[in-house]
């Protein structure tokens, strides 16, 4: 008689094959379309504001804003705008705040136009065939 050890070692010592399966993409849930639309874009959004912050520090500090401002003043004289009151921290946070709402918008309504025109291509052509292997 074998025990339940030696039967489980000669069934681990066979080699399985890999699986193979062949599906077909034939909906694309709307709302999560959406929801992963509106993640992805709020995340180009923080990731925008981010980043103007940090070129406005990098800028900033390097006195690249008080040359242009100066180079405004020797051109344009005293009637010359103020560079630095142009680009101040509120007036570029404002702008990167703004962008970054546009592009949350904007991302959502393309991921959900996305995910409802497949949608609609399906009916014509079927699906998109998909192919995955267990290993």
């Amino acid at each position: 008689m074998s025990t339940v050890a030696e039967k489980l070692q000669r069934k681990s010592q066979r080699t399985v094959g890999a699986k193979q399966v062949r599906l077909k993409l034939v909906y694309i849930d709307f709302w999560s379309a959406v929801k992963l639309s509106f993640l992805i874009s709020l995340c180009g959004a923080i990731a925008l504001v981010v980043s103007f912050f940090f070129i406005w520090v990098v800028v900033t500090n390097l006195g690249v804003l008080e040359r242009v401002n100066d180079l405004f003043g020797e051109v344009l004289g005293d009637d010359a705008p103020s560079i630095l009151e142009i680009f101040s921290f509120g007036q570029v946070m404002l702008f990167a705040t703004i962008l970054g709402i546009i592009n949350l918008v904007a991302g959502t309504a393309i991921g959900a136009l996305s995910a409802l025109i497949y949608n609609l291509s399906v009916k014509v052509t079927g699906g998109q065939l998909v192919g995955f292997t267990n290993s």
